[in-house]
């Protein structure tokens, strides 16, 4: 699939890392860094724009090596990138540690994986199907 991108940052466009990836890294594009205070979030820019194909969307996953090492999540997690957006991909991040953390120029932040979606149309009906399960939530797997 190719996806049109525009590149304002200093950095080398997204990239898969292993043949098998998912992601692709997207790294912080910073004139200076930005310290992230304990439950402190914010927006970082990475001066990437994108034209996503209709019926895709871009999703922005946290890094797992941030999350366990540092406890650097995205915050709206998966944040959602739709087709007809057009401005700067930006990336709420927030700090879970009990440290501050800073964010440099060209830092690998998060991820990003191009996914199909549909959209529904709502069929308003009074009752649904029934399913072995039913109507059991929360923790109601698994259970005997």
């Amino acid at each position: 699939m190719k996806v049109r991108i525009i590149n304002k940052s200093k950095h080398e466009l997204p990239q898969y890392a292993t043949v098998h990836a998912a992601g692709m890294d997207i790294r912080a594009n910073l004139n200076e860094p930005i310290t992230l205070a304990p439950l402190q979030r914010c927006l970082v820019p990475t001066g990437l724009f994108l034209e996503i194909p209709v019926g895709f969307e871009a999703q922005i996953r946290p890094r797992s090596g941030l999350a366990l090492k540092k406890g650097i999540t995205v915050l709206n997690s998966p944040g959602t990138i739709d087709a007809d957006y057009r401005g700067e991909v930006g990336i709420i991040l927030i700090n879970l540690s009990s440290e501050p953390f800073v964010i440099e120029d060209g830092e690998r932040i998060c991820q990003m994986v191009i996914a199909a979606h549909a959209q529904v149309q709502w069929e308003q009906v009074e009752s649904l199907d029934s399913t072995d399960r039913g109507e059991g939530g929360f923790g109601h797997t698994g259970k005997q």
